[in-house]
């Protein structure tokens, strides 16, 4: 090879990555237009072939070469990283909201499932108080009516193993909700109305023996951002449900990826609020030590800060 000649060819490519690179450590990787920075990450790569040659016939050109590409990987990669830090903060930050807004009335529909559900086994609870023991672990009956004693006692003590288990499981449910859409959304409708009966049922089971105050005390906390959480993975569920069985005037596989892309950031931000739930409903819902007025008011608190959060304007994600 005649290195003069290939320094010579190859010298302007080299000398234009220096001149984005100078201006991407100026004024940072923002500064730069898309074509620049398409411009930027192929001579990055062309450079770093020009490296592997230059190894073979000239250690100074190596070593500038190296510098070169050793700048290039800082602002392609770490530059990279960065963006997508800041488009999942920015998601986040007014995103995630401006997704919700968009999706209201499948989230809607999902709350009303299960807030039916829920009302509906309550009050036949009361009615039957044999129903009750359909739905309910009979271990669960027997500490309530014969001990008079709630069950959540069992967390004091194992508090990170309780929460963790506790993360897992409502993960679990609420991506079964979301993915339930493809069964035509049956599945999501029955893991909404299953989860509502439960909670009407259990309702029904702590008034009929006055524990209903240390009831909703433990739930107010945590389920102020688990409750949402599922209402919102069901409402992603509906969303696949709607392209599946009416896709409109798109189709079908349009559809899905239309509506596909709401539920799955949905789902986005479903997981941090279960993860914080599950370390409030194992760390903080159950503390004796903790007043219930106090654990009311936490759960109002939050529930008010994720309803102002939903609510606040953002840009379509």
């Amino acid at each position: 090879m005649d290195i003069c000649r290939w320094t010579a060819r190859r010298e302007s490519s080299w000398n234009d990555l220096d001149r984005l690179l100078q201006q991407a450590e100026r004024r940072g990787l923002k500064s730069l237009t898309a074509a620049e920075i398409h411009q930027l990450a192929s001579l990055y790569r062309a450079v770093s072939g020009d490296l592997a040659r230059a190894q073979q016939i000239s250690p100074r050109l190596t070593q500038e070469l190296q510098s070169l590409t050793t700048r290039g990987y800082a602002q392609v990669y770490q530059g990279l990283r960065r963006q997508e830090w800041e488009a999942v903060r920015q998601f986040y930050q007014s995103g995630f909201p401006a997704v919700v807004q968009q999706c209201v009335g499948y989230i809607a529909l999902a709350t009303a499932l299960f807030v039916l559900a829920g009302l509906v086994a309550w009050w036949y609870s009361w009615r039957d108080p044999s129903f009750i023991e359909l739905m309910v672990p009979s271990s669960i009956i027997r500490q309530v009516r014969d001990r008079q004693e709630l069950w959540m006692g069992s967390i004091v003590g194992v508090e990170p193993y309780a929460a963790s288990n506790i993360m897992v499981n409502n993960l679990k449910v609420s991506f079964a909700a979301a993915a339930g859409g493809i069964t035509a959304g049956l599945a999501t409708v029955y893991i909404l109305l299953l989860n509502g009966i439960n909670i009407g049922a259990i309702a029904a089971l702590v008034g009929q023996n006055n524990l209903a105050f240390p009831f909703w005390a433990f739930v107010f906390p945590h389920g102020a951002l688990e409750l949402p959480a599922i209402f919102l993975a069901g409402g992603a569920g509906l969303l696949l449900a709607r392209a599946l069985l009416f896709p409109g005037p798109l189709r079908r596989v349009d559809a899905l990826k239309r509506y596909g892309t709401q539920a799955a950031q949905l789902m986005y931000g479903v997981v941090p609020l279960l993860v914080i739930a599950g370390i409030i409903e194992g760390f903080f819902s159950p503390n004796p030590a903790v007043p219930d007025l106090l654990k009311y008011v936490a759960g109002m608190g939050l529930f008010a800060a994720l309803v102002g959060y939903c609510s606040r304007k953002g840009r379509r994600a």
